[in-house]
């Protein structure tokens, strides 16, 4: 449904209006050599170089940080900007929802409003006329439809732009952070719409900062960074990898070259030197995707044996927060390579970034502690609230149902 190539887009920065003849001639008569000095033409890229497909019935989310380039992209495939290099086709009526509220005027009624907004958002009168009973219900606006819309509050204002846009039946709907639009249920009812058009086999490009929203309704997701598809690939995977960049600050802690945090300990009689999750292979040894039992491994170089270590091992979120910890004493332990292994029915967390600390002491006295490297990816199915304010650190299946009685 939707291909670019190559697709890139310059912009001048700092550029000024021509002032017209009188403002020309009045700077030339304060400073003539001014008048006549080139002004700097500075110029930046918002997008270099990216290619990307859609398939029909797909839903494609489009993350990245403020100024990625997300919102360029899309207006490139809405066709409202052109691009400065290479070239798009897209098959199918589109629809824009990219700035909620186009086209309102404060004087007009919310009616008349629904009419010219939907309008201008490319739907015929017939079809506004047909739907707007769904309209006005969904934006739950009866009472105060025929109210000229600056007497609307700011909720009241967005719930009615909303509904009249989340109205269109486009074959491809682009999407541009609408649905952090009103209160928390109008929200919820917002993520339900677009979950139906998603279920209605339409082509969707989704733009969120709202992570759980993005893992709710997008089959594969695109990370955008400073212009450029950084990762394209399944959700949880490219979300989890998004807010562990996000969590490490676009960079990993202070390193050694084996892999370790270059503030540890001397080896003395004993040093941690990896750990993984069991069952996995290559660079997935250490990203958690099921909900399943799983065991962990650490592994401990023992240089001397040691007959009363005191050992500890605790998993911290991202924030710094401790989600589970756990020690055992005596641990005797013989030289050689020795794997302390963890088994857990589940391990049932929000996806996202986590370390595990493992320590082990002799008498009191520290051997070796190590916040183990690399972090723990958490990419599981999410079971979660849309909305990530409201999303715990849990991450628990759970059965619902309404008792007949």
């Amino acid at each position: 449904m939707i291909r670019g190539e190559g697709l890139g887009k310059r912009y001048r920065r700092g550029l000024t209006v021509d002032p017209g003849l009188r403002h020309a001639l009045d700077r030339f008569v304060k400073s003539p050599l001014a008048a006549f000095r080139r002004q700097k033409d500075e110029t930046f890229w918002a997008l270099k170089n990216v290619s990307l497909e859609v398939k029909e019935g797909e839903v494609l989310g489009l993350i990245g940080r403020n100024g990625a380039g997300k919102t360029t992209l899309l207006k490139i495939l809405s066709r409202i900007t052109k691009p400065t290099t290479g070239w798009a086709e897209i098959h199918g009526r589109v629809g824009s929802l990219l700035e909620v509220g186009t086209g309102f005027h404060p004087e007009l009624t919310g009616r008349e409003n629904a009419f010219l907004s939907g309008a201008i958002l490319g739907m015929a009168k017939s079809e506004i006329t047909r739907k707007f009973d769904e309209i006005v219900a969904f934006a739950e606006l009866e009472k105060f439809i025929d109210t000229p819309v600056k007497h609307y509050s700011s909720g009241m204002y967005v719930r009615l732009a909303f509904a009249v846009a989340a109205h269109l039946e486009p074959e491809i709907l682009l999407v541009d952070e609408v649905l952090a639009v009103g209160d928390i249920n109008f929200q919820k009812k917002c993520l339900g719409k677009m979950g139906d058009v998603a279920r209605a086999g339409r082509t969707v490009v989704l733009v969120s900062h709202q992570m759980n929203q993005i893992r709710r309704l997008c089959h594969r997701v695109v990370w955008v960074d400073d212009g450029s598809i950084r990762l394209n690939g399944g959700t949880h995977e490219v979300v989890s990898a998004y807010e562990a960049s996000m969590a490490r600050g676009e960079g990993l802690a202070p390193e050694g070259g084996n892999g370790h945090r270059s503030d540890r300990r001397p080896v003395t009689k004993a040093r941690f030197v990896r750990w993984e999750i069991a069952g996995l292979s290559g660079e997935e040894t250490h990203i958690l995707k099921t909900l399943d039992a799983v065991t962990l491994k650490f592994t401990v170089d023992v240089r001397q044996s040691i007959q009363t270590g005191h050992y500890g091992v605790a998993l911290r979120s991202h924030e710094q927060q401790v989600v589970w910890a756990w020690e055992t004493q005596p641990l005797p332990l013989d030289v050689g390579e020795r794997q302390l292994c963890h088994t857990f029915p589940m391990l049932p967390l929000r996806p996202g970034l986590y370390t595990w600390l493992v320590a082990l002491y002799e008498q009191g006295d520290p051997i070796d502690v190590w916040d183990c490297l690399p972090e723990m990816m958490v990419a599981t199915e999410i079971f979660q609230h849309p909305q990530d304010k409201w999303s715990g650190i849990l991450n628990i299946p759970v059965g619902f149902k309404i008792d007949g009685r």
